[in-house]
């Protein structure tokens, strides 16, 4: 047994394993507040990015399952009934241009600093995730008939982090 911490393993310092294990719950809240939801939409999209970044833990990338387990070990694990905690930025604007840059850094320490198929795995998630929690409920429409699945802030929010994460 070694006194290494996990980071370490995967060569990372403990400031760049912080940036790789906040973006997946920083990327489920931005693409939650990419547009104003009703607090049952908000908790339909909360579980499915929950839902996605618990399913990671199965990943066949050593990293992103380890950083999937950390996250988890921070924010609560649905498959014990545990519920993320709301995060609602007084800036919703201000926010998602901060989790494109740490996207961004985060494409870039991955590229410095990870194998190439680990920094695909883990980017490809981050953007799965997004995805799983603007699909997840649709915004608009009255008593959940007709709106948009996807709005038109989600859906830039999405395709801003995928193209953060392959510069």
């Amino acid at each position: 047994m070694t006194d290494e911490p996990l980071y370490a393993t995967f060569g990372f310092t403990d400031a760049e394993w912080g940036l790789l294990v906040g973006l997946p719950q920083s990327v489920l809240t931005a693409a939650s507040v990419a547009t104003h939801d009703s607090a049952r939409r908000t908790r339909a999209e909360t579980a499915a990015g929950l839902d996605r970044i618990a399913d990671a833990r199965a990943s066949a990338s050593p990293l992103v399952t380890a950083v999937a387990r950390a996250v988890l070990d921070q924010t609560g694990d649905p498959d014990r009934g545990e519920e993320l905690p709301a995060i609602e930025p007084a800036d919703p604007v201000g926010y998602a241009h901060d989790v494109l840059g740490r996207a961004a850094e985060a494409n870039a320490l991955l590229a410095a600093k990870a194998d190439a198929a680990d920094a695909e795995t883990y980017k490809h998630w981050l953007v799965e995730i997004a995805e799983s929690v603007v699909g997840a409920a649709s915004s608009g429409g009255v008593l959940g008939i007709g709106g948009d699945v996807v709005t038109d802030n989600e859906r830039d929010f999405r395709d801003t982090l995928a193209k953060a994460l392959s510069d």
